[in-house]
């Protein structure tokens, strides 16, 4: 071992060491990421070598770079930060490689006959004349086509890693080399940008950086048309729009990519012959949508208005009787807007409930179940998220499940998620009550439809004043403007509720009047600060000192803190470092790791920020009951325990226990303070919202409703006066670019 220049084209700089030997044991493997624990040999005794080290064997002789390490635990290990494989050179390194049952078809006996037979020729002749490994004893023409194929998968590995170092990690390496083979290099030379549409993890940025590197030109027709895809992705994921009009995807594709507008036009034109784009006419512009994304909203808009059309014979006198059965049941006597929701319910198949907080939704949901159950119809509660579905348990008495779990998510051979409820395996309910509709993305919504069976009842409740899905689309809105459906709009706030501040306040903010600031006992409070450092520093003593010192230690637990803006002073990423830093601050008992710039430490509070739907739970709550797979974007969970050795971070998410590889560590942050637009879908007892108003783009109306109907027991503002007052004025609604009121409209015509 010595300190030297790595001799070879790595991505890696720095000062490293290189450390070359045959591979005695294989520790650990992490079939997913790669992530190895090995013993490599070094001569007096074995090395302990760890890093991403896909598809590695024992046998094999590695070449790796990197640096010495003290694990706290096991002590001295070599961190590789890159390899190659290398070729045994002599007949005993050979036997002791392909005894080790690297090879399929290769066993201790087999290698021994043919380092016999072939001596230092050995691998030569396995990976270019198989035919000749047929003169050793045991093997047919079949087996030896099978020997040969194996070995060369095995280094046709290694020509390909070696091909992407510059550009990816070992592991993203691994995972094109498993998509392509060994002929990974060849496809991607001639079009790097299926990378960005084939292989997870590599978008358009990685895979445009690639092809710069490999002489791709600017023009280049592939480059073209991946880039627009790329602008219409971006904005899918970033602002929701389910397409963009031609001309804002013609000037901003030709913007990106730094080519003429004609020839962005020209990409948009090859893309729709191929079918990866669509072209529909509006009233005033023609819509570009990816494909996909074009027929979920067809999809979408053709199965509710197939289901709309089966007549549903309830005449009002029977349904008054239904109602009045209902009423004795629950000792309850039904509001006429109440008993206008329950009928639509009885009289057509697809109804929309739309209301604020303390307009009785619940108490609706409730009612219809009742009736359902007593006309032995089957139904099934279900939300967007796993703690909208909860919280959707917690105020029916019934089950409700994730609208994933209710369609069966599973994963199919090529390992893509999939509904195993679909059109082809309905469900089998007569009624579907979706809660928090508005959280709908376009997919989602597209994939429940499509698993309903016709003749079943659909009931969508959500809030339509709150904000859009975080997904594309504008679900909820869309099936209100398109006037298609019956969509009862609750506005009487009933007595329990009128006792809350938080309710009233929000229906004031609704209707663009300011709230009560003044109020010093109750639910609603205001605390007046002039600069956001200031009240982000209030922030801070709300949640160590002043309410846990009212309200006791577990109130700390209870309280989330929600603004609408991730940058400032009382934006989430300074706020996160200074709660941190407050409730969990440094220990020698605690673990740590580093991301980037944050530092993860056990006991953070801490959310998922993009959908998992393989990563495996089980369930903490009960041991007994079943597990399950998915953790999704906006799931808030807390560090139990760092496992250095494999290199895994233990995470309690509400009762969901998962396991994940520190390398997927990326797809978390800190939730102590999280966005108001991560906080939908979700209550929590006590919300703390600080406004700074130095985001006038992000301070809007029903971003400060949205904020406020999170709280269940408590609501603290902390901010200027001026701030609140001006997000009560500011009513401009984020734009989304959608079809789908259009597509039903033309549906019934």
């Amino acid at each position: 071992m010595k300190r030297k220049d790595f001799e070879l084209s790595s991505p890696v700089q720095g000062d490293y060491l290189t450390l070359e030997g045959q591979v005695e044991e294989i520790v650990f493997q992490n079939t997913d990421n790669g992530y190895t624990v090995c013993m490599v040999d070094g001569g007096d005794e074995p090395i302990t070598v760890v890093g991403i080290l896909p598809m590695l064997a024992e046998g094999e002789y590695i070449r790796a770079l990197g640096n010495w390490v003290k694990h706290p635990t096991y002590g001295k290990q070599f961190k590789c930060v890159y390899f190659e494989k290398q070729l045994p050179a002599d007949t005993n390194s050979m036997l002791k490689y392909l005894a080790a049952g690297t090879i399929r078809g290769v066993g201790e006996k087999t290698a021994a006959r043919l380092v016999a037979h072939f001596g230092v020729d050995t691998f030569d002749v396995i990976e270019n004349d198989p035919d000749m490994l047929t003169e050793v004893k045991g093997i047919s023409p079949k087996k030896a086509r099978q020997i040969s194929q194996s070995f060369r998968e095995q280094f046709g590995m290694r020509d390909v890693m070696l091909f992407f170092q510059p550009y990816f990690s070992p592991a993203l390496s691994g995972r094109i080399y498993k998509k392509f083979g060994a002929a990974a290099v060849d496809i991607v030379q001639k079009n790097p940008y299926i990378l960005s549409d084939e292989v997870h993890g590599i978008g358009f940025e990685k895979a445009d950086r690639l092809a710069n590197g490999i002489g791709i030109a600017s023009d280049d027709p592939h480059r073209i048309q991946a880039g627009i895809l790329y602008v219409l992705r971006f904005n899918a994921d970033t602002n929701g729009h389910v397409y963009l009009p031609l001309q804002k995807l013609t000037d901003a594709s030709a913007a990106l990519l730094k080519v003429t507008p004609e020839q962005a036009a020209e990409g948009i034109q090859c893309l729709a012959r191929d079918m990866k784009v669509v072209l529909v006419s509006m009233s005033d512009h023609t819509a570009v949508y990816a494909s996909s994304f074009f027929y979920a909203e067809r999809t979408a808009a053709a199965k509710l208005v197939t289901l709309s059309r089966i007549r549903l014979s309830y005449e009002d006198m029977q349904a008054d009787t239904l109602l009045r059965q209902v009423e004795t049941q629950r000792g309850l006597t039904y509001v006429e807007e109440q008993k206008q929701a329950i009928f639509s319910t009885l009289q057509h198949a697809v109804t929309i409930l739309t209301g604020g907080p303390g307009t009785g939704k619940t108490t609706i949901i409730r009612a219809a179940v009742s009736l359902f159950a007593n006309l032995g119809l089957s139904y099934a509660l279900a939300a967007p998220t796993g703690r909208a579905a909860k919280r959707m348990s917690e105020s029916t008495g019934e089950e409700a499940k994730t609208i994933h779990r209710l369609l069966e998510m599973n994963y199919s051979e090529q390992e893509e998620m999939q509904f195993v409820r679909n059109e082809h395996y309905l469900l089998t309910q007569d009624v579907i009550i979706i809660d928090e509709a508005s959280m709908m993305d376009i997919f989602l919504f597209s994939s429940l439809l499509k698993a309903i069976k016709p003749g079943a009842r659909v009931m969508l409740i959500g809030d339509s004043d709150q904000l859009p899905s975080v997904g594309a689309g504008n679900v909820l809105s869309d099936l209100i403007a398109s006037k298609v459906f019956p969509v009862i709009c609750l506005k009487k706030i009933f007595r329990q509720s009128r006792e809350s501040q938080i309710v009233l306040n929000a229906h004031r903010i609704n209707e663009g009047q300011y709230p009560n600031l003044n109020q010093k006992i109750g639910d609603f409070f205001f605390l007046s600060r002039e600069s956001p450092a200031q009240a982000a520093e209030t922030v801070i003593s709300l949640c160590k000192d002043r309410l846990p010192a009212r309200y006791g230690e577990d109130i700390v637990s209870q309280i989330q803190v929600i603004t609408p803006t991730r940058k400032g002073d009382a934006g989430t990423k300074q706020l996160n470092l200074l709660l941190q830093a407050a409730l969990n601050p440094p220990s020698k008992h605690k673990g740590e790791r580093k991301n980037k710039d944050i530092i993860f430490r056990v006991g953070d509070k801490v959310m998922q920020i993009r959908n998992n739907y393989d990563i495996v739970w089980t369930n903490t709550n009960d041991e007994h009951a079943p597990g399950g797979i998915g953790v999704f974007n906006g799931d808030i969970g807390t560090i139990l325990n760092m496992d250095f050795k494999d290199e895994i971070l233990q995470i309690d998410f509400d009762g969901r226990l998962i396991c994940y590889p520190f390398e997927s560590i990326e797809d978390l942050e800190h939730a102590y303070a999280i966005t108001v637009h991560k906080s939908q879908g979700s209550e929590y007892p006590v919300v703390i919202l600080p406004l700074s108003g130095d985001f006038p783009f992000l301070t809007t109306r029903n971003l400060l409703y949205t904020a406020i109907t999170r709280a269940q027991k408590m609501v603290i503002l902390v901010g200027k006066r001026q701030a609140v007052f001006n997000m009560v004025d500011n009513n401009r609604h984020h734009f989304r670019y959608s079809g789908l009121h259009i597509l039903l409209q033309q549906e019934v015509t």
